[in-house]
């Protein structure tokens, strides 16, 4: 059993742990991070998860971005700690957050991220969307929020702070 909630600032280091638990180092020079410079997360999807005995299972964030004049949400990263892999937290932490994100007035998201896992959750390989280099083209994937969302919606992704 898990215990999501919105991430505050006293869960920010013990999330950043978890990030480098999970993730290769040197993952803050990925072309995602890049976007998210200078940029504060979007506080209402960022989550933690929690076990019964309140220890960090698992988090996620998003952090806005623009294709062209088109505001999206970048999902990432989410990570699970190793001890919790296998138990559905992954998932869980994707639609939950995916459906604040409709209440929230959202309409798209993205990510870098690889297709088999992630078509699950309704996510496609985004063909006119352009990440900064280096970046496999067959790892941009997007999601409609509502209907026709993606529809249009071309170009290079970059950052809020500097769009």
């Amino acid at each position: 059993m898990f215990r999501l909630a919105q991430e505050t600032a006293d869960d920010w280091w013990e999330v950043e742990a978890l990030y480098d638990l999970c993730f290769a180092p040197g993952r803050e020079a990925l072309s995602s991070y890049r976007l998210r410079d200078g940029v504060p997360a979007v506080e209402a999807l960022s989550l933690v998860a929690r076990d019964e005995q309140d220890i960090l299972a698992g988090a996620i964030r998003f952090w806005p971005v623009l294709i062209g004049a088109e505001k999206a949400l970048l999902l990432g990263p989410v990570a699970v700690h190793p001890t919790h892999q296998g138990e559905g937290l992954g998932g869980l932490l994707i639609e939950d957050s995916l459906a604040r994100a409709v209440q929230e007035n959202w309409s798209r998201v993205m990510l870098v991220g690889d297709a088999p896992y992630y078509r699950r959750f309704g996510f496609e390989k985004l063909d006119n969307v352009v990440m900064p280099p280096p970046t496999n083209p067959d790892r941009i994937l997007g999601r409609e929020l509502f209907a026709g969302a993606w529809q249009g919606v071309t170009g290079d992704v970059h950052s809020v702070a500097s769009g």
